[in-house]
């Protein structure tokens, strides 16, 4: 059983100027919260925006979650701050879109069962009916909603439809489809996907043969949010793995999978921890 203590995280992004933290701090030390986490980031080198993550203990906190958007707002408008506030308590859904590779969802599943990833899975919905065993291994209930190119939109709308309010955000675990705009807008900021290279490097098809022919020394993995923009959304995690002259397309590929479901866990991981803020193209990760 969990011994961590419930939490509230505040993410904030507002000009940059002087008395914000002091601001921030003092309004949850008035309200009795004892302050667990903080970290902020300025670009004065380049705008001026602030981003802030500071992360309290509820059990001591006086405000109810009503009362706190009610309190905090003077301070939000003093700043012009956008702000959420998470509750630890309150896990979030995710969907997990799949096609026929299994190993980032092996691997999520398996990270989700022992606890590692604070998450609820409602479903995971799939073009293939390939994996619905290994859902059935984990009891996450496995949909199978095929997708063909002449009925595409039709077809994600279905999907759409389904999904409904059940999720708070998805997850393309090697979905092999290209998601539709107006699904996209459906979730914005809130779709994770995970690209086999290292963004921006090797986009599109056949990304290891791209980099068997280079005799590149590293590969990677990308975990963005998607966008309409091809594989050019914000970039929430990357990590590399060695390679040498020896290692064949198969061999890349191999390794690939490793770097894949290592970097697409630390992007949900950060994502559920309420870690992450989205500025410009970027995002800050606290």
């Amino acid at each position: 059983m969990s011994t961590q203590k419930d939490t509230i995280s505040l993410l904030i992004s507002c000009p940059d100027k002087p008395g914000i933290v002091s601001a921030v701090s003092g309004f949850i030390f008035k309200h009795n919260g004892n302050i667990l986490e903080s970290d902020q980031y300025s670009t004065n080198q380049h705008d001026g925006s602030f981003f802030m993550r500071i992360c309290f203990a509820e059990d001591t906190f006086q405000l109810g979650e009503g009362e706190l958007g009610e309190a905090f707002q003077p301070i939000a408008t003093q700043f012009q701050m956008q702000w959420t506030a998470n509750y630890s308590r309150r896990r979030k859904r995710v969907g997990i879109l799949v096609s026929k590779y299994d190993h980032c969802l092996v691997d999520l599943l398996w990270r989700w069962k022992i606890g590692e990833l604070a998450m609820d899975i409602p479903f995971i919905i799939s073009n293939h009916p390939d994996l619905e065993g290994l859902a059935n291994m984990y009891d996450v209930p496995y949909y199978h909603f095929p997708v063909k190119r002449a009925t595409r939109q039709q077809d994600e709308q279905r999907m759409l439809d389904f999904i409904g309010a059940q999720a708070d955000f998805l997850i393309l675990a090697r979905y092999m489809q290209i998601l539709e705009p107006f699904f996209v807008e459906a979730f914005p900021q809130r779709i994770i996907n995970i690209h086999h290279s290292f963004l921006p490097a090797f986009v599109g098809a056949s990304p290891y043969d791209q980099a068997f022919k280079r005799g590149v020394k590293l590969i990677g993995a990308t975990a963005h949010y998607v966008t309409n923009s091809l594989d050019e959304g914000p970039i929430i995690a990357q990590d590399v793995i060695h390679c040498d002259h020896r290692d064949s397309v198969d061999d890349l590929i191999r390794k690939g999978r490793d770097v894949e479901r290592r970097v697409l866990a630390e992007a949900v991981r950060l994502y559920t921890t309420d870690r992450v803020l989205v500025y410009e193209n970027k995002t800050v990760v606290f």
